[in-house]
């Protein structure tokens, strides 16, 4: 998930933890930037992004409300993927807070 988006829904970085995803970056995930197939290296893993969305939940929408939900599920924020993106494991490798996110 995008940091930008999230820190507009929740300002207290201590609660990011509660969106459930595993990376958080400052890189644009519009799906017009990364279609699906794209391959992404991170550390030394590559993970490549699949088609299926990444919508959000009741749990996400109880943790950061209803109104946070709808925005990142509107018709712009499913195209930008506000709420982030699903991705594969392609190459195994290992990653450290700081590392770029650079397509492979």
């Amino acid at each position: 998930m995008s940091t930008r988006v999230l820190a507009a829904i929740e300002p207290d970085r201590s609660r990011w933890p509660l969106a459930g995803d595993q990376l958080y970056v400052d890189f644009d995930l519009a799906a017009e930037h990364l279609p699906a197939g794209t391959r992404l290296a991170v550390g030394s893993a590559v993970v490549e992004v699949s088609e299926a969305p990444h919508t959000g939940c009741a749990k996400f929408s109880a943790r950061f409300g209803s109104d946070a939900l709808r925005w990142i599920n509107s018709p712009t924020g499913r195209e930008l993927r506000m709420r982030g993106l699903n991705a594969r494991v392609v190459q195994g490798g290992s990653l450290r807070v700081g590392d770029r996110v650079t397509r492979a």
